[in-house]
């Protein structure tokens, strides 16, 4: 079989069955926008590997793992988690942190011994727990704790400013 009818193949397979594997991606995710987007993921995915997936003649079953996957994959994803919401915050975010800022920042978390600045990158940079950040590390709990207390300790000293300016 050679390209031309090897697509349309494809083409007739796609025609034939769209509407029923939008129904079936539709039950996975209960949204017709995301079911549109998922049978556009399987779909594409099928045209890949549409010669062995034709010769094996299981179409069907193929596109619905596909689906299920894609759902599974897509239900994982952080913005999926994202709940609206009718509460406003307290206060407006934060303004960004100037050039100067974040470079006397930078210096300073250079100026750390390199367990103290690990510890406060990882707790307070990537918001870890401190259980997470003593895994990462390899240290004891109460170790991560005292690196982190010193290493703040030493940056809000080193960040205030001077009472001479």
């Amino acid at each position: 079989m050679n390209r031309t009818e090897r697509e349309a193949a494809y083409v007739d397979y796609v025609t034939a069955r769209r509407a029923h594997l939008r129904r079936v991606a539709y039950a996975l995710c209960g949204d017709w926008h995301r079911a549109d987007d998922l049978l556009q993921t399987a779909l594409v995915k099928l045209y890949v590997a549409w010669p062995r997936v034709r010769r094996a003649g299981s179409e069907d079953a193929y596109v619905r793992k596909i689906l299920v996957r894609a759902a599974i994959d897509e239900s994982r994803r952080p913005w999926r988690r994202e709940q609206a919401t009718d509460d406003l915050p307290d206060r407006p975010a934060p303004e960004p942190t100037g050039v100067e800022e974040r470079s006397a920042l930078f210096a300073a978390l250079q100026a750390l011994p390199v367990q103290q600045r690990a510890a406060v990158v990882l707790r307070h940079w990537l918001g870890l727990s401190v259980t997470e950040t003593a895994d990462e590390l390899g240290l004891a709990e109460g170790t991560v704790k005292s690196h982190t207390s010193r290493g703040l300790a030493t940056l809000r000293l080193s960040l205030e400013p001077s009472e001479a300016g």
